[in-house]
């Protein structure tokens, strides 16, 4: 009779998965195991560096009043350069501008046709948020999320937790301004689970990594 082999360990198994992980974050340069920052430690950037409202996309569809000028409203959608265009002034610069900063532009524009424009943006449907899910999850890859949507949702995208996964090898790799590598900001399951602390009121932004060991 033909003796089969033992069953493979949970750590034998779980090393492939993590190797092709280790390897695909090496190669993008962006992971260095070891260093990190716990959510309820983690600062967003100063206001210097970032705005502090959401920022218009490509793709986003807007409103834009002008008070007691129904002809020159209108509902543009951000086109792929980034541009949106608007009766009497043609094209505005939306794309990276928060809705009050493009209401603002737009008022500038208006004050040769206008007497006294107040002009109000709002982002009538937002494009969504692109980030990437590795590691211990059962579906990973790139997923599209609703605008302020946290690490629950992001992971819900995937398909949940494998088997190996660590309560509290939950990260997220960001990208900031002055930066050559991305912050590595660590969670715990429990924190999120209950809702708790910094990870609470965390929101994933396009271009961030969540990796899960």
């Amino acid at each position: 009779m033909k003796t089969l082999p033992p069953p493979m360990s949970p750590a034998r198994r779980r090393a492939p998965r993590l190797a092709a992980l280790a390897a695909l974050l090496f190669v993008s340069a962006c992971y260095h195991p070891g260093r990190f920052v716990w959510v309820d430690d983690y600062r967003e950037p100063p206001p210097s560096q970032q705005d502090d409202s959401y920022l218009i996309r490509n793709g986003d569809l807007l409103d834009v009043n002008v008070w007691n000028q129904d002809r020159i409203s209108s509902r543009p959608r951000v086109r792929d350069d980034g541009r949106i265009s608007l009766p009497l002034i043609n094209d505005v610069d939306a794309a990276g501008q928060t809705p009050a900063a493009l209401a603002r532009a737009v008022e500038q524009k208006l004050k040769e046709l206008v007497a006294n424009p107040v002009v109000t943006v709002m982002v009538q449907e937002a494009q969504l948020i692109k980030v990437s899910v590795l590691g211990e999850v059962r579906n990973a890859g790139q997923k599209r999320l609703e605008w302020g949507a946290g690490l629950l949702q992001a992971i819900s995208e995937a398909g949940g937790f494998t088997d190996y996964a660590r309560d509290d090898g939950i990260y997220v790799l960001r990208r900031e301004p002055g930066y050559q590598d991305p912050v590595r900001i660590r969670f715990t399951w429990e924190n999120l689970s209950r809702n708790e602390g910094s990870a609470a009121s965390f929101r994933l932004k396009t271009g961030d990594v969540v990796v899960v060991e």
